[in-house]
């Protein structure tokens, strides 16, 4: 991460979860095919497509399946 730059990760609470991108934040034109996204094992995952970095909140738990 560029340290000029806000960290500008989604963040993710439990009731988020499954994690998938595009969010329903982001404007239709800019939409890819939906990708769920693994974050039990380190608590962040980036988008293949967007680049998009998701992180869980502090004290949040994803359950792998």
């Amino acid at each position: 991460m560029n340290p000029s730059q806000p960290d500008s990760a989604v963040i993710l609470d439990t009731k988020d979860l499954p994690a998938f991108c595009p969010n329903k934040a982001m404007p239709v034109w800019s939409t890819h095919p939906r990708v769920y996204l693994d974050m039990a094992e380190n608590n962040e995952a980036r988008c293949p497509y967007c680049s998009t970095v998701y992180r869980l909140a502090p004290g949040a738990k994803a359950h792998g399946h």
